[in-house]
């Protein structure tokens, strides 16, 4: 939890993103499951997913590389003025190489060092406020920030209560010095508690199955989630983690011109939302159309806003996940 330092600011020089052409739908869904269209809506509030076409190769590697790619294009900037690539995720397909280095090859910033990050569905959140931090210090001038998941590369399909939330997507930024120094993320947050791991966790091994989920079909390889548990989780976390960020920041929540938060449940963010007194076009929602994507979310949540012309100069922005570890962490910026 930290206060931004005197000296110079960080803003956000420009944003990109990426879905696959391809739509998973209720429907699509129902010819598999035993679900239905009004099943899936009640409890999630999703409609469609976008997936990958992994025939084709395409994946969390090639999503980070789309995404990164249009920022640049968004920004006009000389990939070589990149220093750093973050990229959060956890479904690449290969940990050695980096995500984050593919994507340096794709765009062509030679000169910047990369690393992928794995914090679950706070992994975007997580990256943006390391950047922020790093510029500050002067350790880095322009980082560029991917939150890139192909969470349908790793569901089962043959199991209902994982695989109808999540969907393909990912979202960059690239965040710059500015020296103004009130520009930035005015307060951030960053948290875990690992006792809680059993309630959303990815085993490839028969020994990394705890006893108390020795019984759950989902195939070796693929997310598995205790609903119940990450639900009360998110509900409880999501507000307070809000409401904190709010006060130590000394910031009201009239103050803040967008909500962007995680798109896990529309339950849970419209919860938050009527909790908060929040209008509806102050809290971006895109969960109806791409289901959950995990670090992928608040990236392509944040670039949508942006092209837009939601994301304007001045104002705060808050940015709130949590996910899988279990993590959570906050962002708020003045844009």
């Amino acid at each position: 939890m930290t206060m931004p330092p005197e000296g110079h600011g960080t803003r956000i020089l420009g944003t990109g993103s990426a879905t696959p052409e391809k739509v998973l739908s209720n429907q699509d869904l129902e010819q598999i499951l035993d679900t239905s269209d009004e099943w899936i809506r009640q409890r999630t509030g999703i409609r469609t997913r976008r997936v990958v076409d992994q025939s084709t190769g395409a994946g969390t590697i090639s999503l980070a590389c789309d995404a990164l790619e249009n920022a640049v294009a968004n920004t006009g900037i000389d990939p070589l003025e990149i220093d750093l690539i973050i990229c959060a995720t956890c479904t690449q397909e290969m940990t050695c190489p980096s995500a984050a280095c593919r994507a340096q090859a794709r765009v062509g910033a030679f000169n910047a060092a990369a690393f992928d990050l794995a914090a679950a569905c706070s992994g975007y959140v997580y990256g943006i406020n390391i950047a922020d931090t790093l510029i500050r210090q002067g350790r880095h001038k322009t980082i560029a920030v991917i939150g890139a998941d192909a969470m349908s590369t790793v569901m089962d399909y043959s199991e209902r209560s994982v695989s109808i939330l999540f969907g393909d997507a990912a979202g960059a930024a690239i965040i710059t010095r500015d020296e103004n120094p009130e520009r930035g993320c005015i307060y951030q947050n960053l948290g875990a508690d690992g006792r809680g791991w059993e309630c959303l966790y990815m085993p490839r091994r028969e020994i990394d199955v705890p006893e108390s989920d020795k019984e759950t079909p989902i195939r070796l390889g693929c997310l598995r989630m205790n609903g119940r548990e990450v639900f009360k989780f998110a509900v409880k976390k999501f507000l307070s983690v809000i409401e904190t960020t709010l006060q130590e920041a000394n910031i009201s929540i009239d103050d803040v011109s967008q909500l962007i938060c995680h798109q896990s449940n529309l339950r849970i963010i419209e919860s938050a939302r009527e909790r908060l007194g929040l209008e509806k076009d102050r809290v971006y929602v895109n969960i109806d159309r791409v289901g959950n994507s995990s670090s992928g979310s608040i990236g392509l949540c944040l670039d949508e806003l942006n092209q837009a012309g939601r994301i304007r100069e001045g104002e705060i922005v808050l940015m709130v996940a949590f996910g899988g570890g279990m993590t959570w962490a906050s962002s708020l910026w003045r844009v």
